[in-house]
């Protein structure tokens, strides 16, 4: 084990603190241990092999005695704990160092539910991943009511719940509850629960308000320890309703390629018979499995990009040159222009202003807004005053004279270049020299829409991704003459915004829709050549992307998929072929390959009709990623981010890359494709995949 203490340098470990606490009414004595990492509540209690041994130790002392009634568990304010700590993962380099670890994790937390007297945990705060289980392995639980976050979310970021929660919870709760925990929320984007919800599935024996939680809690423990309370669960039924439940979960995993949840699927299903050795053993070896595969490391990686590269954006400005934005100018009523409205008065609750030509659309689009908020209302997402104000801050104006005090102002017009000049010089021509300028263009130059203006230094690129309360991506675009002042305010409203940014340098299309293009150009160009349309959708099923291509056309619309690739074909004609069917599909007025039904529209059928040299699945996935490689090695060359982490996060959290592919990167490296086409890897080995 000492190889194992020694590889987890960087450990913070949570320490087990031991006291004697007189149990209400007579009970006894209580040796409570409080799980504390000497942080405050921004640094959630953690367990590496240092933290289970110090918890070890603790047991150690409280099963020597003899004066105790029982044993607590709690954490430090705000926190119970949240699991294993992670940050060793990359450091272990053999199969056997993982099987340790797992093992050590079972043989500390299931002392807490072999004890000579009961266990109590007291759920005080956020429980994750481990912290679940330190509480499932204590013999009663309770849990505050303001508990924020309960989860099991390993199976998000490729493990299994392997210390104790895949057998242990099914026991407890039934294993369709059990099975909601331990993969459905962590496969909804990481969904969590609270404590009442906790509480509603069992999961704990009773729940307290926050402001009493400990004191009710050890009078809870000292009533259930004098036999004056008796806790009730319910029969689990280890019949057929258990093997439905694993078979709806299942097939609700069939289009689901990834290792994990599969894993703990088969975990739950062996729990119904399982002895308790033999569940916990039979994670141990799911762990070490699991730890040792790319899956893993990918997945690490992917959660490394989305909460820590997305807060520390590279290459952005210092945030002391941001200037304060007291009220927000939105030229456009459309949908897009609209949604930003609602955006910009939620999170920066300042006055907002929409422009348009016409009454008739300003209304609709004011109103779109409004209507989103009573929305918001009738859910309880807002309290009504809440709602009140924030419509109240939206209004519309038919003349740009209303931005003259804005100190931020975005266009969300026609994405033509000659429309967003024209628009600027208006703007510019009414607010202040310091007032920034910031355009939603998906693919067209920053610099050129802002070279004629008096102040092309105060224009920035702001693209969101649709639609725009979902998806956190927010491409911070510098111009050529963008200066750092107007930049770190994009980035200060981004952050107000609760967007991830990314800078990016002015270069067609950007990240995202350029390297969707590069995919989608590809894809069309083989069907052009004779490849029917449902062999190239089939082709692109192993990216693991939210949406085969041709749908994600269909929701974006062909002709702003045409206008992009229009784009790109004039910047770099070589690599994005026009496709002269999908502009006949545009002109034809459709709205995609599909018709409502998502059977084929025959008329696009025969508008792609005329190719005769046909590809394989095979072979379309083959040219589509290298297209891939080749272009995400030409952008950082060109140096549109700054690192492939920039390639990979815009593409984790603005086209929904699968997280458990780390990216597209990882996949590009892992399947050889990189060096095939590039003669190297994007990233080194162990970053987002096994050491070599």
């Amino acid at each position: 084990m000492s190889d194992i203490k020694d590889l987890f340098t960087d450990e913070v470990v949570t320490r087990a603190l031991v006291r004697d606490v007189a149990l209400p009414y007579g009970a006894g004595t209580m040796a409570l241990i409080t799980l504390d990492n000497g942080h405050d509540h921004t640094k959630p209690s953690t367990f590496g092999p240092n933290g289970l041994l110090a918890l070890n130790e603790a047991l150690d002392a409280v099963a020597a005695r003899d004066d105790i009634v029982a044993v607590g568990v709690t954490g430090k304010p705000f926190i119970f704990a949240v699991g294993a700590d992670l940050k060793g993962v990359p450091l272990i380099t053999e199969r056997e160092q993982a099987l340790a670890i797992a093992r050590l994790g079972h043989d500390v937390f299931r002392r807490l539910g072999e004890l000579d007297v009961p266990s109590f945990a007291f759920v005080n705060g956020a429980a994750m991943g481990g912290g679940v289980e330190v509480a499932l392995h204590c013999t009663y639980r309770t849990i505050s009511a303001n508990v924020p976050a309960v989860a099991l979310p390993e199976t998000f970021l490729g493990l299994v719940p392997g210390w104790g929660g895949t057998y242990l919870l099914p026991n407890l709760i039934g294993p369709e509850k059990a099975l909601k925990v331990i993969i459905e929320n962590p496969l909804a984007n990481n969904k969590t629960i609270n404590g009442r919800q906790a509480y509603g599935l069992g999961i704990a024996d009773a729940m307290f308000d926050a402001a009493d939680f400990l004191e009710e809690s050890l009078a809870w423990a000292a009533r259930v320890v004098k036999g004056e309370v008796t806790v009730r669960r319910p029969q689990i039924d280890r019949g057929e309703s258990w093997d439905k439940a694993v078979e709806n979960a299942r097939f609700a995993l069939l289009n689901k390629p990834q290792a994990a949840p599969h894993r703990a699927l088969e975990l739950v299903a062996a729990a119904r018979t399982a002895t308790r050795d033999e569940g916990f053993a039979a994670e141990d070896e799911a762990l070490a499995d699991l730890i040792m595969s790319d899956e893993l490391r990918a997945g690490l990686y992917a959660f490394d990009l989305t909460q820590k590269r997305a807060k520390r954006p590279a290459g952005a400005p210092d945030k002391a040159l941001a200037r304060k934005v007291t009220k927000v100018g939105v030229v456009g009523a459309g949908l897009m222009a609209s949604q930003l409205a609602l955006l910009f008065a939620r999170r920066l609750e300042v006055p907002v202003v929409l422009t348009d030509l016409d009454q008739e659309r300003l209304d609709k689009g004011v109103g779109y807004a409004h209507a989103e908020i009573d929305k918001l209302a009738e859910k309880g997402r807002v309290s009504a005053d809440k709602a009140s104000r924030l419509k109240s801050l939206i209004t519309g104006s038919l003349t740009k004279d209303a931005f003259a005090d804005a100190d931020f102002v975005i266009e969300a017009v026609f994405e033509e270049m000659s429309v967003k000049q024209q628009v600027f010089a208006e703007v510019e021509a009414v607010v202040s020299a310091e007032c920034v300028l910031a355009t939603n263009t998906s693919s067209l130059s920053v610099t050129e829409m802002a070279a004629k203006l008096r102040h092309p230094e105060r224009v920035v690129g702001f693209h969101f991704f649709n639609p725009v309360a979902v998806l956190p991506l927010l491409e911070i675009v510098r111009g050529e003459r963008t200066d750092d002042a107007t930049l770190a305010t994009a980035f200060a409203v981004g952050r107000q915004l609760k967007k991830s940014c990314v800078l990016v340098k002015d270069a067609p299309a950007f990240v995202v829709n350029r390297i969707l293009l590069r995919l989608l150009a590809e894809i069309v160009k083989a069907v052009d050549e004779g490849t029917p349309i449902e062999v190239a959708e089939r082709a692109a099923a192993p990216l693991g992307l939210p949406m085969p291509p041709f749908v994600l056309m269909g929701l974006v619309g062909p002709a702003i998929a045409l206008h992009v690739n229009e784009t790109l074909h004039a910047a770099f004609p070589d690599r994005f072929p026009l496709s002269d069917n999908l502009a006949k599909m545009v002109a034809a007025g459709k709205k995609g390959v599909y018709r409502p039904d998502f059977t084929l529209d025959p008329e696009v059928v025969e508008i792609f009709s005329g190719g005769t040299s046909p590809s394989t699945e095979e072979e379309v996935l083959r040219r589509a990623v290298e297209a891939l490689a080749e272009e995400i090695r030409i952008m950082l060359d060109e140096g549109v981010v700054a690192e492939p982490q920039d390639i990979d996060l815009c593409m984790i959290l603005g086209a929904g890359w699968p997280f458990h592919l780390g990216g597209v990167t990882p996949y590009l490296d892992r399947t050889g494709v990189s060096e095939r086409v590039t003669g190297r890897r994007f990233l080194e080995p162990g970053i987002a995949s096994l050491p070599a």
